[in-house]
């Protein structure tokens, strides 16, 4: 059986929570945040789980009661240098799913879904995306006239008729470790933020050869991509997971 582990981002402090806890770890539905993710890399199949932590590191890992492994990241440069703390971890074998701790209304089912994706394709990269009325703020999943993926575009550098696009980047992925692991020694933070992002690896990934596609979800699915940053939005990913009836 192909080996399937989890990389959690939840290295992050929250500014826009209004709070000192660690966003991660605000509740939603008496859980953490981040316990609800790892629920859902687990019911995915994923056998070992890292959660990247960097704010309040100590706070996070005495929070999370389940098992799983923890690499911490001492400067936050980037989603792309996140990852590359946990490279050890991630290794050559199998593949790694990659997914945020502020995303608690992922199912186990929509992982479980893209991994199979990924696998019947042999993909190098399968990206979580989502049709949205309103993409804006993220970035966006450009495909060419035969609707395959050409590459991830961010909202400060696309085009008018790139931003027109409404297929948008969830932030969620599953990586072929090998290919990851090799994407992550490569990256660059030449960039006007100087950080390193997770994003690059996916055209690093198509430059090397391998195959990268988007799963989209649709109608109400596509709540299961909503980042939590603020109190409201908190309030609203309760609701959701209220009427979804968890």
């Amino acid at each position: 059986m192909n080996k399937l582990k989890a990389v959690i981002l939840a290295a992050g402090k929250g500014t826009r929570m209004n709070s000192d806890l660690p966003k991660v770890l605000h509740e939603c539905l008496g859980q953490s945040m981040v316990h609800h993710v790892i629920k859902a890399v687990e019911g995915a199949d994923a056998l070992d789980v890292c959660v990247i932590v960097g704010y309040k590191a100590k706070e996070v890992k005495d929070a999370i009661y389940d098992i799983v492994q923890f690499v911490e990241q001492e400067e936050q440069l980037g989603t792309g240098h996140a990852v590359k703390c946990a490279k050890d971890f991630i290794g050559t074998e199998g593949d790694t799913i990659v997914v945020c701790g502020d995303t608690p209304l992922i199912t186990a089912d929509t992982l479980k879904a893209l991994v199979e994706l990924h696998r019947k394709e042999a993909n190098g990269a399968t990206v979580l995306s989502a049709i949205l009325e309103d993409a804006t703020g993220y970035g966006r999943i450009i495909r060419d006239a035969d609707g395959n993926f050409v590459k991830i575009v961010e909202q400060k550098d696309g085009t008018e008729e790139e931003l027109a696009v409404n297929e948008v980047n969830s932030g969620m992925y599953v990586f072929n470790s090998e290919a990851l692991s090799a994407s992550l020694e490569l990256l660059s933070n030449d960039n006007a933020a100087g950080e390193y992002y997770l994003t690059d690896t996916i055209a690093l990934i198509k430059r090397i050869g391998l195959k990268v596609s988007a799963m989209p979800l649709t109608g109400d699915a596509v709540d299961e991509i909503r980042g939590v940053n603020t109190p409201e939005q908190l309030k609203e990913a309760e609701e959701i997971m209220m009427n979804r009836g968890q």
